[in-house]
C-alpha cells in the first residue's frame, strides 16, 4: 500500500529535493520562539497544533494564507520539521491521516540543518 512508503527524509535527500523541485513543500512546524531563531529557507510555519486544522483548509483559504498553493494529498514532495524529529512526525502523522500518503519526517529536523548548513 502507498501509505507503507517511507515516512522519513535525511538531511542529504532533502538538500537535492530542494535544488531540483518546484514542488517541494517544507513545513516547519516548530514554535514562534524557534523559527525566529533561524529557519530552512523556503520553508512555510505552521506549528504542530494547527497542521490538521491548516491542511484542512481550501486551497484557496490555504494560498491566501501561506503564500503558497496548496499541496494536493498525493503530492510527492511534502516535507514537515520541527528541531528534532518527534514534532514533525507527529505532524507527518496527521498529514498522512488527512490523506497526505508521501508525507514526510525530517530526521534531525532543524539542528541537523544547522549543523550541516554551519548556522
Amino acid at each position: 500500500m502507498e501509505a507503507t512508503r517511507n515516512k522519513e527524509i535525511c538531511y542529504e535527500e532533502l538538500k537535492t529535493l530542494m535544488g531540483k523541485s518546484q514542488n517541494l513543500l517544507v513545513v516547519d512546524v516548530r514554535s514562534n520562539e524557534e523559527v525566529a531563531k533561524g529557519h530552512i529557507p523556503g520553508s512555510i510555519h505552521i506549528p504542530v497544533d494547527t497542521v490538521e486544522a491548516e491542511f484542512s483548509l481550501s486551497p484557496e483559504e490555504f494560498k491566501a494564507k501561506y503564500g503558497v498553493t496548496k499541496p494536493p494529498p498525493d503530492a510527492p514532495e511534502l516535507v514537515f520539521h520541527c528541531m528534532m524529529g518527534r514534532r514533525g512526525g507527529i505532524a507527518t502523522d496527521k498529514a498522512r491521516e488527512l490523506g497526505y500518503v508521501n508525507a514526510r519526517n525530517f530526521v534531525g529536523g532543524y539542528k541537523t540543518w544547522a549543523e550541516k548548513e554551519g548556522k
